[in-house]
């Protein structure tokens, strides 16, 4: 089960709106919102200028409005791209808490397989029903997009999309069990095995890792169809 900290700041509806939508692009101008959002550039900058006086929200100059002559001269008020602060993590959906890894590493103390074990249950129960789920879809590609749903309401903040020639990628902009993850790499290792499980016609690759730095974790998916005809 997944929930927000009720500890988290509070935030109005449009604010969310932004945090979420810079969740997922992972930095972005306020043209980019503006844009993505359907709502204007003030107010787009207003609800910004609020989130960052919370400390939700960061802004650095994006680095692209000198002067294309090559002068180094500023083209009048400097751009800037923003991304979220470690602030604001607690406002999106997390599945752990201090409490599971003070647990599991007790469990560790006690017999060093345990945690394994736990993972693995975890893993093939997940898969266990996301199959009973996918078992009405005949395709890779209507796997894939039930599969990211269920990713999306794991917390995962998942969404699909299709690269052409039978591969898609799934994309998980926010980590539900990050700091589990950080901790025990088994949790990651579950997570990859889960997918493969579940999708077992297709070679699954991941491809970005929020835990190694990046603001997403990403899987490439190939049907083995496709791979054998290549």
């Amino acid at each position: 089960m997944t929930s927000v900290p009720t500890d988290a700041p509070a935030v109005s509806e449009h604010q969310r709106t932004v945090l979420y939508a810079l969740k997922r692009r992972g930095e972005a101008t306020v043209d980019d919102l503006a844009g993505s959002l359907h709502m204007t550039v003030s107010g787009a900058r207003q609800h910004l200028a609020m989130l960052t006086e919370q400390g939700l929200v960061a802004a650095q100059p994006s680095g692209d409005d000198e002067d294309p002559s090559g002068s180094g001269r500023s083209r009048g008020r400097p751009r800037l791209r923003y991304r979220l602060t470690p602030e604001a993590e607690t406002l999106f959906p997390k599945a752990y808490g201090e409490l599971t890894n003070e647990l599991l590493g007790y469990l560790a103390d006690e017999d060093g397989t345990l945690v394994d074990k736990i993972f693995v249950r975890r893993r093939d129960q997940r898969a266990a029903n996301a199959k009973q789920r996918l078992a009405a879809n005949e395709s890779l590609a209507t796997k894939v997009r039930e599969l990211a749903n269920i990713l999306d309401e794991d917390g995962y903040l998942a969404e699909y999309e299709s690269l052409g020639n039978g591969t898609f990628r799934i994309t998980e902009h926010n980590c539900a069990i990050l700091s589990v993850a950080k901790q025990h790499p088994n949790a990651c290792t579950s997570e990859i095995e889960f997918i493969r499980t579940v999708l077992p016609d297709a070679d699954v690759e991941r491809v970005a890792h929020i835990v190694s730095g990046q603001h997403h974790c990403a899987y490439l998916i190939t049907g083995r169809a496709n791979l054998t005809a290549g």
